[in-house]
């Protein structure tokens, strides 16, 4: 399982690489000021943050009790990143009509371009760090390594 140090370093580095790219784009896609775009990135990145944290703390516990492990199938990463982001958009939606003094409607329509856009990149991100900094419950021990090997050269 991931320490609690490199959770905050995966929660902090999904937000910052994702405003470097969402702002500009809210920004053009939506015809606003870099300005808005940006406080709602921020206010979104905070709201993100924390549940990135407590998500990802919960869906590891969750995988662990159930399956025994944490490490996470292409099914499994879909999973994870739609859940991941219904959650996300529900807590963000009123704070993008009360920012942009805009109905819910299109409020919502905004933040499933944002939900899109993360829900992609959720999973690019979360696969190239656990590519870059595996969780030690995925890495083959020794004896698993062994033992696939065995079994492999008694056939």
């Amino acid at each position: 399982m991931r320490t609690p140090k490199d959770r905050i370093r995966q929660a902090v580095s999904f937000e910052v690489i994702g405003l470097f790219l969402v702002i500009p784009l809210a920004s053009w896609a939506f015809d606003l000021p870099v300005s808005d775009t940006g406080v709602l990135g921020l206010i979104g990145a905070s709201l993100a943050t924390g549940w990135n944290y407590a998500f990802n703390l919960l869906f590891d516990h969750g995988l662990k009790r159930w399956r025994g492990t944490t490490r996470k199938s292409f099914r499994m990463r879909l999973v994870h990143a739609i859940s991941f982001e219904a959650g996300l958009m529900l807590a963000f939606l009123p704070i993008v009509a009360w920012w942009l003094e805009v109905g819910l409607a299109e409020a919502l329509v905004m933040d499933l371009s944002f939900v899109l856009f993360y829900l992609v990149y959720a999973f690019v991100f979360t696969w190239a760090y656990d590519t870059v900094f595996p969780d030690p419950d995925t890495t083959p021990t020794p004896a698993s390594r062994e033992n696939t090997a065995s079994l492999s050269s008694s056939r």
